[in-house]
């Protein structure tokens, strides 16, 4: 039988929905990369926002942060790729 408690696993563990909102975000990039449309894009730019505030729940919670540190640089990557093509759509 699960465990309950009062917190969610979300607030238990901000370093897992860090690592999930990640790789969301890296899969919305790739819909976006196999269907560039703007809306795709915008998805996955969304994605980011969340993923970047759970980054920042991580860091609060301190635990896990070479984890924390290692999705932190790949968002970034998931991010410029993300404003490379949007730039492209823009030409």
């Amino acid at each position: 039988m699960a465990k309950h408690s009062d917190t969610s696993w979300k607030q238990d563990h901000p370093s897992t929905l860090f690592s999930n909102s990640v790789q969301k975000a890296d899969r919305l990039l790739k819909h976006a990369k196999s269907h560039p449309e703007e809306i795709a894009i915008e998805h996955a730019f969304n994605q980011i926002k969340h993923a970047e505030n759970a980054r920042f729940n991580a860091e609060q919670y301190g635990e896990h942060l070479d984890t924390v540190q290692q999705n932190k640089e790949y968002l970034e990557q998931i991010k410029q790729q993300l404003h490379e093509m949007k730039n492209d759509m823009n030409k």
